[in-house]
């Protein structure tokens, strides 16, 4: 049995398409493990019926990995922790029931993680011979994802409130979207990332949203990035070929464009000068360097987690069930995941 002063969590993830299982003790990372699913490639974006299916398959030999790399035992589990949501509805429910059944059957506490508290908390996650440096508390945390889109006051690790978030798409969505007129395959948003790193970011200008307050949208210039290659392509039929790097530079250049506006606005208001990101997008590396451009020029402390926190993993579930243990807050078996909600 492990040490009773020390917590050893089984984190769950599985809200998209990406089987999850990590352990944590305490903080520390012990093992991370995520399985993907290649068959969405096919159809252009993910299909639920299939990633809940393939959820299925994967959910044991992920969990059963993460146990054996992690190298303890299954007793020294003190609780298990699961994305309730948001995410898909069916993708999630294999994710819940696994995890209610492990800890019915270890007789150990479960606790529920809102996958978005998730992607924040991963800032705390400690890896072994790691040196990394924490947020302070408050920071603002912009996180950034396929999925979501939001920009968060964190006052305490399980204290937060969204001040600003997408009255639309997320910025993931209008990055993988566009590749996808561009006829690129899925996901496209990293394939952008890659070509825009040759381009001109100021060759070409698309559309950019007047919204109030903190809240941005990207449905505007979806539309606009739309008619543009159309009408281009109306011209010159090989325009997307002839011009794929400048073009994925300017639509990557007006994304973070829009972004950074908003988090520029958020640290006037508030007075806060820590900031983090989270989330897929955040493996950006035009929105990494923006950021740590603007962090420079306003003397911010600036926080960016490594790569394999950003996107969809485990460990953040596991370290957000450890804040949540040390908080006594403890899930019941009759609780069931919810496929949409903002931060609680």
């Amino acid at each position: 049995m492990g040490n009773k002063s020390e917590l050893i969590i089984l984190g769950i993830e599985s809200s998209c398409d990406d089987t999850a299982a990590a352990i944590i003790r305490n903080d520390l990372i012990l093992s991370n493990q995520v399985s993907g699913q290649a068959i969405h490639m096919a159809y252009g974006g993910v299909v639920p019926e299939l990633a809940s299916r393939a959820h299925q398959q994967n959910i044991i030999p992920v969990v059963d990995l993460a146990i054996k790399n992690a190298g303890i035992s299954i007793d020294d589990i003190s609780a298990v922790a699961f994305t309730r949501g948001p995410g898909l509805l069916g993708s999630l429910l294999v994710g819940t029931s696994f995890a209610k059944g492990f800890a019915l059957a270890r007789n150990i506490p479960l606790i529920e993680v809102n996958h978005l508290q998730g992607h924040v908390l991963a800032h705390f996650i400690r890896e072994p011979s790691v040196d990394s440096k924490q947020p302070k508390f408050p920071f603002i945390c912009l996180l950034v994802s396929g999925g979501n889109s939001q920009i968060i006051l964190v006052r305490d690790y399980l204290d937060m409130e969204v001040i600003g978030q997408t009255i639309d798409d997320a910025a993931g969505e209008a990055f993988d979207k566009c590749a996808k007129v561009m006829g690129f395959p899925y996901p496209g948003g990293p394939l952008i990332d890659k070509f825009a790193q040759s381009g001109n970011p100021l060759a070409y200008k698309f559309s950019k949203p007047k919204i109030g307050g903190l809240d941005y949208s990207f449905s505007g210039l979806k539309t606009s990035f739309l008619y543009f290659i159309r009408d281009r392509i109306a011209e010159n039929p090989n325009f997307i070929v002839d011009n794929k790097a400048d073009i994925c530079a300017s639509l990557q250049e007006t994304i973070i464009q829009v972004l950074m506006t908003k988090v520029v606005k958020a640290a006037k208001e508030t007075g806060i000068t820590t900031f983090a990101v989270a989330g897929g997008v955040s493996a950006n590396s035009g929105l990494r360097s923006a950021l740590i451009d603007l962090a420079k020029v306003h003397n911010w402390e600036m926080h960016i987690p490594p790569f394999k926190f950003t996107t969809d993993n485990a460990a953040m579930i596991a370290i957000a069930g450890y804040y949540k243990y040390l908080n006594g807050e403890f899930a019941s078996h009759d609780m069931v995941p919810y496929s949409r909600v903002t931060m609680k």
